[in-house]
């Protein structure tokens, strides 16, 4: 019953005061469609605050991020075209007479005071700022990191990249003669596992295996001799890194000329000894 009463109070408030306007002589009055077209200053000044009442209405509602895409984006282009009409009111006022309120008018912020995102003079406002492709469309771009030229490049670039000073640390020795030691040890395990298995096929085809046996010790002796040179030019590698490290570090170390033709005729001999199978 309450609800009915209030409905009749509120339709009798809308015809007294329809009535009162028509004694006045005026009557309800559409906004013109354009600013133009009103050539009274105190009119265009109403028709101004009308608009600033709808875009307050609509940027009110436009928060509620539930409405829907379609529903946002038909209320953010609604709120652009008042803006744009609110705009050309003001510079009707501006040309009766009345405040540049365009020069005045502060720049448009959100409820962070961030100015509002958008370009070309559309906004965008409320939950339209979260819609599909505009929070991409204005998000910053990552800075790219510069390219270095290839003079900076090398201006980095020490000895140790080419390994000029690897014979300095001696944490790395110790570990290159470690991994020597096992290489060397591999080696050895492996030709005597191959040389039992050329026994063991011997034995299987009645061969004597004590008939290879001195070819045997010969590749034994020739394994030991290789592992003795071995062990020895590590030694005089040794010494002299621990004598240059006094005076001067070597940075590569190469052997005599006499060691090399050494070397290269223990090499020669040990082929010819295994052709004609001697001992």
């Amino acid at each position: 019953m309450a609800r009915n009463e209030e409905k009749a109070m509120s339709l009798l408030n809308k015809w007294v005061t329809m009535k009162s306007e028509f004694a006045k002589g005026g009557g309800p009055q559409r906004r013109p469609y354009l600013a133009t077209e009103c050539d009274d200053l105190r009119q265009a000044e109403r028709w101004r605050l009308d608009v600033i009442k709808e875009v307050s209405k609509g940027i009110g509602e436009i928060q509620n991020a539930g409405l829907g895409e379609h529903r946002i984006r038909d209320l953010n282009d609604q709120i652009n075209k008042l803006l744009r009409e609110k705009f050309h009111w003001q510079k009707r006022i501006r040309e009766l007479g009345g405040p540049d309120y365009n020069a005045i008018e502060p720049r448009s912020f959100d409820a962070d005071g961030r100015e509002l995102p958008g370009g070309g003079g559309y906004k965008y406002f409320g939950a339209a700022k979260e819609l599909p492709g505009v929070r991409e469309l204005f998000q910053a771009e990552a800075p790219q990191r510069p390219r270095r030229t290839r003079a900076q490049i090398y201006k980095t670039i020490t000895p140790d990249y080419y390994g000029y000073r690897d014979e300095d640390d001696e944490d790395l020795l110790r570990k290159e003669a470690l991994a020597e030691k096992e290489a060397i040890e591999e080696a050895d395990a492996q030709h005597q596992r191959l040389k039992r298995q050329r026994r063991e096929i011997r034995e299987k085809n009645g061969e004597n295996p004590d008939d290879t046996e001195d070819s045997d010790e010969g590749e034994d002796d020739a394994a030991a001799m290789a592992a003795a040179a071995h062990s020895n030019f590590g030694e005089a590698m040794a010494r002299a890194s621990a004598a240059s490290s006094t005076v001067a570090k070597a940075h590569v170390p190469v052997p005599s000329q006499d060691e090399v033709k050494q070397a290269i005729l223990d090499h020669r001999k040990q082929q010819l000894l295994q052709q004609l199978g001697v001992a």
